[in-house]
């Protein structure tokens, strides 16, 4: 299946752009993650790496800020950032969904799909198509206009890793997504990419929508060439290229996969940036759940306050390799080395080699240890690199000659010079002469072997040579100026009163945010409840921050993604007023059904609170089916049959006589189980929320789960129910808080430290350092939620103290981009071992961030 537009064209042979061969270097960069005056620089930034490429995604929710209402300037005009990028040489991947995942709130869709029961996500489903043409309507517009040659842009993708998700008829949406970019004039090739391998999962096979691959492998793995050769020839059956359209970040892996057929190498988040305001998401990396960071950093070559981390001068390094190889690599076929290597270090299980087009082969060698060793390649012993992947040129001709050998990256090339990187000797051999030569930083070490100038470069003086009249010059070294302190703000301006909230009315039960009108924010629940002979509360569904206070004492926060809690109030009796505080931290950006807010499109609230009546054990008396069981069925306890067919499912069941609404607990849960309510569809529960809900009326309950003899034993409880109801409601979304923020209000100054009691609120004004630097701000303090504002924009927030887990970057630091003026806090205390406290405020430039990675979780 070749794929030709007007001026981009992809066949097995590799990609074309305008008639020319192309193997594209690609670069995340998220103009909604940065600053718009930002965005230009960045994109410098990319393009003086060596990638000639940027993958953006367009976040459908970024734009449609409530249902119908859509903003498409200051940060969010991604016209202007398209422009930008052509403007600075760059080619653009866009993907705009509908669903991008990224980390991102929802995945980037709109928070109030969720309430329309009927609306299926990411299914062929009209509803749900409805709404996505509305979207499409909006951004494949911009696209289109800026296709190539007339703009940047090179490819579209529709979706993401769709072969994550369930959806039911793969072909159907994808060909409904195909159909409308088509419709709205999108002519260059439309991609879709598998996340876990299944190209036919994430394409549905559909006519006119390519494959591309994503790859995460473990950077030390030495089986990494087998798994994406495999995918370089299955795409090649269907006339294709390999596309890797997300991989990790490190150069050493990234050689890898271009030694083993990629044509396009798009590493996921190079250039990193910032979840600003409400927008990170609650994602499933945790135990199982998590909260994204302000910091958005999985340790690319661009730290997210723009500062360039080692593996920038390996982009520029392997940049030149593409650039001195020109069209050889581009049209270059995957295969296996044709020469024996062997090697006294840890390497690939499977070396790759490519054939190059018009001959030779480019062998890459990775070095999988942390020491230099040797490898022996066609028989000659060379010197590899520790943590290095050189790509090794054999039998390669050039210019009437042929290097038998060269064991270091070429990167450059004249008719009368080769150049190369190393950090250690490099060995030549050129007919019957074999040298090595010495790698010297800061020199440039020449050899002339028949008439040919062999030149040899470390790699840190590689990514910044310059070619001038036939000889190598070394730019100069940019060096590092020793960054400004940190400033310790020991005074801070506080506000007088509380921002306003929205009176939302009276409700039976407790409402979501999202149908009360807050897609990003928070509310407030309130009701009394008459406690008399309660010991206990049940909270079913509550997401994602919940500050629940009973009888004026505040519990610490639950955060646990809606999995069902019991609360202790044996101690309260009588009428009791229970009041909640619910935020928003994001909505899932992955569907994971083990809690309920991992799943994709779920809702966020309080969900339902009820009292606990009675709790009885059911533990004996359930019929067994299954097996060879007989009839009449045997009575055992729950997950008390003996048998001998370890895992094969059986089947418990019991019947009830509940009087009202009761909840099932099941304890001892080691792996899923299915639960059936009288005669409906079976539910799977997990252990990470072993409860299953049963209306009122329910006269049977089955369990069945294979048989496991060496469990810990399996046994359930029956909890009688009350719910809470009659709830007075109020809410404050991203907007109201933030103009809040940004207003102008009498203060008064005070010295830290700062205490608060649990649910206590302070906004706090802080002046910034002078300058035109960017500033990160860091806290000193305990049991505190923070959330910060500058030039009119919320910027992000802080959970210090006891905390669910964070991924993605730094959770403890709020960064203020350059020119953005004032700081405003919002400072809560939480319940918790300490006591809230806010001792001191750390401002500084962004330089003081350490450049070596990300913080990938904390808890």
């Amino acid at each position: 299946m070749t794929i030709v537009s007007t001026a981009v064209e992809l066949d097995a042979q590799g990609l074309r752009i305008g008639g020319r061969p192309k193997l594209l270097l690609c670069a995340s960069l998220f103009y909604f993650r940065l600053p718009r005056e930002q965005w230009r620089s960045r994109l410098q930034q990319i393009r003086r790496s060596g990638y000639t490429c940027v993958d953006v995604y367009l976040p459908w929710n970024f734009h449609e800020l409530s249902p119908g209402r859509w903003s498409f300037d200051g940060r969010r005009d991604v016209a202007a950032f398209l422009d930008l990028a052509h403007e600075e040489g760059l080619s653009v991947i866009a993907r705009p969904g509908p669903y991008i995942c990224s980390e991102w709130d929802g995945g980037a869709l709109p928070a109030w799909l969720g309430l329309d029961p009927q609306l299926r996500v990411r299914q062929n489903e009209p509803r749900y198509l409805a709404q996505v043409a509305a979207w499409f309507d909006q951004a494949l517009p911009i696209l289109a206009e800026r296709q190539y040659p007339a703009g940047p842009v090179i490819m579209v993708q529709l979706e993401n890793e769709l072969d994550f998700f369930d959806c039911e008829d793969r072909p159907g949406y994808l060909t409904a997504l195909r159909d409308q970019a088509i419709g709205h004039g999108i002519t260059v090739p439309l991609i879709a990419c598998a996340g876990q391998g299944d190209v036919a999962g994430a394409t549905g096979d559909t006519s006119g929508v390519v494959a591309a691959c994503n790859f995460y492998p473990d950077d030390d793995s030495p089986h990494i060439e087998q798994e994406v050769r495999r995918y370089a020839g299955l795409l090649a059956e269907r006339d294709l290229p390999l596309l890797v359209t997300e991989t990790n970040r490190r150069h050493r892996t990234l050689r890898r996969l271009l030694a083993s057929g990629a044509s396009l190498i798009a590493p996921y988040l190079q250039s990193s940036g910032w979840n600003f305001g409400y927008t990170p998401s609650s994602g499933n990396w945790g135990d199982p759940g998590n909260f994204m960071s302000h910091d958005y950093d999985f340790g690319g070559y661009v730290s997210p306050t723009g500062q360039e981390r080692p593996e920038y001068a390996e982009a520029q390094v392997l940049a030149r390799v593409v650039d001195a190889l020109g069209s050889r690599l581009a049209l270059a076929t995957t295969t296996v080395p044709q020469v024996e290597v062997t090697a006294d270090f840890p390497t690939s299980s499977s070396l790759s080699a490519l054939n190059l087009s018009g001959g030779g082969q480019l062998i890459a060698v990775p070095n999988l240890g942390t020491g230099s060793g040797r490898a022996v390649v066609g028989g000659v012993s060379v010197a590899v690199a520790a943590d290095s992947c050189p790509l090794m040129l054999v039998d390669f001709p050039w210019q009437e000659r042929t290097l038998t050998l060269a064991s270091a990256d070429l990167v450059a090339a004249t008719d009368s010079m080769l150049v190369f990187s190393s950090a250690v000797p490099v060995t030549v051999v050129i007919g019957a002469t074999q040298v090595e030569i010495p790698a010297t930083t800061g020199l440039a070490e020449y050899r002339v072997v028949d008439g040919l100038t062999l030149v040899v470069l470390t790699p840190t003086d590689a990514a910044r040579f310059v070619l001038r009249d036939g000889s190598v010059e070394l730019a100069d070294a940019v060096k590092a100026t020793a960054p400004a302190p940190a400033t310790d703000v020991r005074a801070v301006r506080r506000r007088a009163g509380a921002a306003p909230a929205k009176d939302a009315g009276s409700h039976e039960g407790p409402p979501s945010l999202e149908s009360l009108g807050v897609y990003r924010g928070r509310g407030t629940y309130s009701a009394t409840a008459d406690l008399t002979g309660i010991d206990e509360l049940l909270l079913v569904g509550a997401c994602d921050l919940v500050d629940l206070s009973i009888a004026d004492e505040v519990l610490p926060t639950i955060a646990g993604f809606g999995a069902t809690r019991r609360i202790d109030v044996h101690a309260v009796q009588g009428p009791t007023v229970i009041h909640a505080t619910v935020e928003t931290w994001g909505h899932a950006n992955f569907d994971d059904s083990r809690l309920p807010s991992l799943r994709l499109g779920s809702l966020r609230g309080l969900g339902t609170l009820w009292a606990v009546e009675k709790v009885q054990s059911l533990n004996a008396s359930w019929l067994v089916e299954g097996h060879w069981a007989g009839q009449p069925a045997p009575l055992r306890s729950l997950g008390g049959w003996s048998s001998t067919r370890v895992g094969v499912p059986i089947t418990y069941t019991r019947r009830l006589e509940p009087a009202g609404t009761s909840a099932l607990r099941l304890l001892g849960v080691e792996q899923p189980i299915a639960v059936t309510v009288g005669s409906g569809e079976p539910v799977t529960v997990h252990q990470e929320n072993s409860w299953v809900m049963l209306p009122a009326g329910t006269s049977q309950v089955s369990v069945t789960l294979p048989h496991h003899p060496s469990g810990g034993g399996l046994h359930a409880e029956l909890l009688t129910l009350r719910p809470v109801t009659d709830w007075a409601c109020t809410v404050q979304d991203d907007e109201l808080l933030t103009a809040h923020a940004s207003r102008a209000d009498s203060t008064t100054e005070i010295d830290l430290p700062l205490t608060l009691e649990p649910g206590e609120e302070v906004w706090l004004d802080v002046d910034l350092p002078a300058g035109d630097e960017d500033c990160l701000v860091r806290l000193d303090g305990s049991q505190l939620r923070v959330t910060g504002w500058a030039a009119g924009e919320c910027l992000g927030r802080i959970w210090a103290g006891d905390r669910a887990r964070f991924s993605g970057g730094d959770p403890d630091v709020l960064w203020v981009p350059a020119g953005w003026s004032g700081l405003t806090l919002l400072v809560r205390g939480v319940a918790g071992a300490a006591r809230p406290e806010l001792r001191r405020l750390s401002l500084g430039p962004s330089s003081t961030r350490g450049g070596n990675g990300a913080a990938a979780d904390v808890t």
